[in-house]
């Protein structure tokens, strides 16, 4: 039976990588139909869940950024706020800094930039900045804040 536990264990972590990897992939693509865009939804809550199974605090963060993204790209503003807020709430209740506490605060900044609020997003633009500080690897600052900037391009 353990070895049966282990193994569904495996599969959700499988699935969860595979799912969070192909969201990306339509995430890159410049010119996606709109299944592929209904797909990328389904494929980052998918990895969602997956990681609710599986992972750890930091997977969840991080599956709820993506989530975010997912819908501020498809400009579906109140979904990726609802996700970004989540994705903070989990960072503050987890005590995740570094980039991932910066994605969060960007995720924010997206999701109101869409919804056309921009008091807000600037706000979390900025509190996005501040966290930007604390990321201790240079090249993920720079990736950081290259993501970041591309809100208000």
């Amino acid at each position: 039976m353990e070895n049966l536990d282990q193994m569904k264990l495996q599969w959700h972590k499988e699935e969860a990588i595979n799912c969070f990897n192909r969201t990306w992939d339509l995430i890159d693509k410049k010119d996606r139909s709109h299944e592929e865009d209904i797909q990328m939804i389904h494929h980052a809550h998918a990895s969602r869940y997956h990681w609710q199974v599986v992972g750890k605090p930091l997977n969840w963060v991080r599956g709820e950024w993506q989530i975010s993204r997912v819908y501020s790209l498809l400009g579906m503003g109140e979904s990726a706020l609802l996700h970004g807020r989540i994705s903070l709430e989990l960072c503050k209740h987890n005590n995740i800094k570094d980039l991932d506490l910066a994605f969060a605060y960007e995720a924010l900044s997206r999701a109101h930039h869409v919804l056309h609020n921009h008091d807000k997003s600037g706000n979390h633009f900025n509190h996005a900045m501040e966290a930007s500080q604390g990321i201790s690897n240079p090249e993920d600052r720079e990736y950081f804040l290259n993501q970041l900037n591309s809100i208000m391009r």
